[in-house]
């Protein structure tokens, strides 16, 4: 059975509509941002810069891939945008909390899992430093030590949906296939991960599916469904 159990984070850990969150997201960076860089060039830039990180393949880190496409359009002194990256992530990031929500029972589901002995790991898409993603686990009411790995964009060399993402993940925790769990409510983006052998759960609360495929998956349900699964996972010895 499994003895690792990955996560998705948003719309998985933290429930959320992802257009709202995304919306807030770039309301918030481009106010920030507005006295060095117009709205619409700024969205235009991190539009593509984001998609080079989504095409990686695997020669450098989606934040190397990031910088060298975002400040290769900027033609311009990266310090001090980077300067205000920082600044918003630890400041004004924070803020958008409001957007999201809380799933106490996602909660009991990982303290539950955690007190099996079974290893957590976030794998969240990388597209984000990591500030930002532990602000997430935060808001899940969780904490960044629960988990054995976190991906970041710092690290990874590659994004969902790619395969390669979850072999990297396998290769930095150095486990095999099938002794882990992925789960997630992205169709697309988690379920790849069962072409490495690992299997997925679908969660099918803010259920994310871009077309009609057919959804194929070991297991399926709703956060209260995937609390009850991890109720009856053994105890990992």
């Amino acid at each position: 059975m499994f003895k690792t159990i990955l996560f998705d984070l948003d719309g998985t850990l933290l429930p959320m509509e992802l257009e709202e969150f995304v919306h807030a997201y770039f309301h918030a960076l481009t106010s920030y941002l507005h006295d060095l860089i117009s709205p619409k060039k700024l969205l235009h830039y991190l539009d593509l810069a984001t998609n080079e990180m989504i095409q990686n393949n695997g020669k450098q880190t989606n934040e190397e891939v990031f910088h060298s496409t975002f400040f290769n359009l900027l033609n311009e002194d990266p310090s001090v945008y980077m300067e205000r990256f920082d600044q918003f992530y630890t400041k004004e990031f924070p803020k958008i909390q409001s957007t999201v929500g809380f799933s106490p029972i996602m909660k009991k589901s990982v303290q539950t899992l955690k007190n099996k002995g079974y290893e957590l790991v976030i794998a969240t898409n990388p597209l984000f430093p990591r500030l930002a993603i532990e602000h997430r686990i935060h808001w899940a009411g969780l904490q960044p030590k629960d988990f054995i790995h976190i991906t970041s964009y710092e690290t990874c060399h590659f994004s969902k949906p790619h395969i390669n993402f979850f072999k990297e993940v396998l290769e930095n925790i150095q486990r095999n296939p099938q002794d882990c769990l992925m789960v997630g409510n992205d169709v697309q983006e988690d379920l790849v991960a069962n072409q490495t052998g690992i299997k997925t759960f679908l969660i099918t609360d803010h259920l994310i599916h871009r077309s009609e495929e057919k959804i194929t998956t070991n297991f399926k349900g709703t956060y209260e469904d995937f609390y009850d699964f991890a109720k009856n996972l053994p105890v990992v010895m």
